[in-house]
């Protein structure tokens, strides 16, 4: 199925309406056809993403520089997660009694 709206979409804009579908799925309050319309847009997006993906990561290639020989020097990306995660608070550790100098 192809989803109109969803090919002009910008990859934050498709990841914005992606978490949309998954969290009117996740409710519980749509009838078996409108779920299922639901989860293949949501494989619409989750392909449309990858293609961005994959496209964002040839030009990191061609854009990594050129050789002595002014010939391309391509490197292969790194998939690693850049988006801030939330973690836990740092513990503060409590001296024992004698060792904060009093």
């Amino acid at each position: 199925m192809n989803d109109p709206v969803a090919v002009d979409l910008s990859f934050e804009d498709s990841l914005l309406a992606l978490e949309r579908l998954v969290r009117e799925l996740e409710d519980g309050r749509l009838g078996l056809d409108e779920a299922l319309d639901r989860y293949e847009r949501g494989v619409n997006l989750i392909k449309r993403c990858h293609n961005q993906l994959r496209q964002a990561e040839q030009r990191i290639l061609q854009l990594t520089g050129v050789d002595e020989n002014n010939q391309p020097r391509l490197q292969p990306f790194k998939h690693e997660a850049t988006a801030v995660t939330k973690t836990e608070p740092l513990r503060r550790t409590r001296k024992k009694g004698g060792d904060d100098g009093s």
